[in-house]
């Protein structure tokens, strides 16, 4: 399919007003990339108030596992509302947060049986997983990775560290928090052709004997897959080796799928793809369908804090769980099957697209979490930061919502219900939009 309507000249009408409105009441830290102002979903397509239809490659960020209401999680909701909406699992007992919690243990990416903790989002999630790893452990250090992004909060905030503006006028962070360079291939940050090896070799043989106490980290916070760094997939080496290294010294090692999680990659974990287990790992985005829901799930065996020692009024709220119950059957049902295959079908196509537009530098990803690097000349991997934000507005101007991530990739996170043709008629628009930057830039 090639792309051969117009683009249009957005934002209309309805949506220029509701712009300008929301610049009168909202918090101008929210980013927005472009001018689209939601009004209806069904799956993979949305609507906005002024009726223009569009391909959404984003899925609310990695969150609409299911797709835009998903009418089987709208059934399980409305019913669900009918009964009772709040009842606060910190203080009281229900059911659906019950049963949630047992599905979550059978589909552990852990022999142990594991317990959880509920929360509202990734941040929160995290902020857990931090504390629990030093009530257990009784150490008070961490290492995080250059270009992880693990929230905003102030706990969270330290170990993230994909864009300055996150942390700008916000420091002191939390101390105890070192950071190191994520193995990522095409840009390596260390010498040696295995960068899953150097980065390991840096933490141990640098790290741990000039600067940090081993046995004073009490866990290290990895993604699997790096999400807003730029959507890095490390090599092959790193995580078993990482898991080796926290063995060795008696580390936590935390998991942070919120973005990667939830059969995104053609796994229900992207650490699945490894065989690596963790100790600790944090979940929201897409575990619910869109409504607000996060996890930090850890082995039974250290999740020994007392009562009062956590708590959260909202997190496992009836309605989410339900939610989330029902997303879990369709992910492993059919969705996680879709993602594996339609993520090898666009990865196929992008690479054959590669061979036409100079602007392509990598093709990365698994399953439906794929990242394209935008540079500005191939051979010198020049990275196009301003390119990449063009191809997103020409993408926009002809209905189809992409993001960014990192400082110049591209990235798709589209539902994991996305069908041939619907991925068809993106990647048609993706190549006109890819023609379009290039001309005007390049």
């Amino acid at each position: 399919m090639s792309y051969k309507k117009k683009p249009l000249n957005l934002p209309g009408p309805k949506a220029k007003a509701f712009v300008e409105q929301d610049s009168t009441y909202i918090s101008p830290s929210y980013t927005r990339s472009y001018p689209f102002v939601m009004d209806h979903g069904r799956g993979s397509e949305v609507w906005d108030v002024d009726g223009n239809r569009f391909i959404d490659f984003n899925a609310g960020i990695a969150v609409v596992a299911t797709g835009h209401s998903h009418p089987e999680v709208v059934k399980v909701i409305q019913k669900q509302a009918e009964k009772f909406i709040h009842m606060a699992g910190t203080d009281f007992y229900y059911p659906q947060e019950i049963e949630l919690a047992e599905k979550l243990n059978e589909i552990r990416p852990m022999k142990e049986a594991v317990k959880v903790f509920f929360t509202n989002s990734g941040t929160e999630s995290v902020e857990s997983a931090i504390k629990l790893a030093r009530y257990v452990t009784g150490r008070p250090r961490f290492l995080a990775f250059i270009g992880g992004f693990h929230g905003r909060t102030m706990g969270s905030l330290a170990f993230t560290a994909s864009k300055p503006t996150q942390r700008a006028g916000f420091f002191p962070m939390m101390p105890g928090v070192t950071h190191v360079p994520f193995p990522n291939p095409y840009r390596p940050l260390l010498q040696g052709e295995d960068q899953g090896e150097a980065v390991i070799n840096y933490i141990e043989d640098v790290l741990f004997h000039t600067m940090i106490p081993a046995n004073e980290v009490a866990a290290i916070l990895v993604e699997p897959i790096q999400g807003e760094g730029g959507y890095v997939v490390p090599p092959d080496s790193f995580l078993p080796a990482l898991r080796a290294l926290c063995d060795r010294h008696g580390i936590l090692l935390i998991a942070d799928e919120v973005q990667s999680g939830m059969g995104r990659t053609g796994k229900m974990y992207a650490i699945e793809h490894w065989g690596v287990e963790p100790d600790i790992y944090t979940m929201a985005k897409g575990i619910a369908s869109g409504m607000p829901l996060g996890a930090m799930v850890a082995r039974k065996s250290i999740m020994t804090w007392p009562p009062g020692a956590h708590g959260n009024t909202f997190g496992g709220n009836p309605l989410s769980c339900v939610a989330s119950l029902k997303t879990i059957d369709l992910i492993q049902n059919s969705l996680m099957d879709n993602a594996a295959k339609m993520g090898k079908y666009a990865m196929e196509k992008l690479g054959a697209m590669q061979a036409e537009h100079p602007s392509i530098g990598q093709v990365r990803g698994k399953g439906l979490m794929i990242g394209v690097e935008i540079v500005l000349d191939r051979e010198k991997k020049t990275p196009g930061p301003a390119l990449r934000n063009r191809i997103v507005e020409e993408a926009f101007q002809r209905e189809l919502l992409l993001l960014g991530c990192g400082a110049n990739t591209l990235r798709f996170s589209p539902a994991l219900t996305i069908t041939k043709p619907i991925m068809d008629e993106a990647l048609a628009i993706l190549d006109d939009a890819l023609t379009a930057a290039e001309k005007a830039v390049l």
